[in-house]
């Protein structure tokens, strides 16, 4: 019997209260480089397909955030992290940018 362990989250308002707060953390966004021309909320852009090329990039000893348009790709990531490289220290940004610009504005 496999234990399922559940996901991490955050929210924008969390999020953005680390910000202000100078936690040291990562900010990874996963989209597409035409999407990040669209808006973007900072952090490193390691595209989707390049994530487990590109895995030294990613953090293992501060919260990681990954996140994408909505966070259906985020989530599919971190679960690939989690699993395939054990990491434990990652998030997803509950609905993506879009619900940070719902909340924050561009």
């Amino acid at each position: 019997m496999s234990i399922a362990v559940e996901m991490k989250m955050i929210t924008p308002k969390q999020l953005h209260e680390w910000k202000i707060a100078g936690k040291n953390f990562q900010l990874i966004d996963i989209r597409e480089e035409h999407e990040i021309a669209e808006n973007s909320i900072g952090g490193e852009h390691i595209p989707m397909a390049e994530v487990l090329n590109r895995i030294s990039e990613i953090e293992k000893d501060i919260p990681v955030v990954i996140h994408c348009r909505s966070g259906k790709r985020s989530s599919a990531v971190v679960h690939s992290l989690e699993r395939k490289f054990s990491f434990e220290n990652l998030y997803t940004l509950e609905g993506g940018i879009m619900a940070w610009i719902d909340v924050y504005g561009e």
